[in-house]
């Protein structure tokens, strides 16, 4: 596990993201069991509520279920669930935030794919 960054985001939503970044990255594979709420309180010293809290968003979610008794575990097919749910989130944060700020500085589509490609070859 990774720890949290305090970027001034609830502690309950970077909590969901980095299971969601477990499960992307293959660490935790579909129908394996998710630490408990208590394990994420310990390791990231906070209140086991809030920990919850960010576990029973990704259950509202479908991605993590419970089984009564044993604990949460990951969904089948949550890994696409949730690569398909970050792909809107970056369409919405990143691509039309780009394409406005584009537009406000008069950069044409042709210009933005230019840079997007110039940037390719940075990395």
């Amino acid at each position: 596990m990774k720890h949290l960054i305090d970027d001034g985001r609830p502690i309950f939503i970077q909590i969901a993201e980095r299971i969601e970044d477990d499960i992307i990255e293959g660490g935790l594979p579909e129908e394996s069991q998710v630490p408990s709420t208590n394990q994420f309180a310990h390791f990231y010293k906070i209140n086991p509520a809030t920990a919850a809290k960010g576990v029973n968003l990704l259950v509202d979610e479908g991605i993590l279920y419970k089984k009564r008794g044993i604990g949460m575990f990951v969904a089948e097919g949550a890994r696409i669930k949730v690569i398909e749910k970050r792909k809107e989130q970056f369409f919405e944060q990143f691509i039309v935030t780009m394409i406005q700020e584009a537009e406000k500085l008069g950069i044409t589509t042709e210009q933005l794919m230019d840079m997007i490609r110039k940037g390719e070859g940075r990395r």
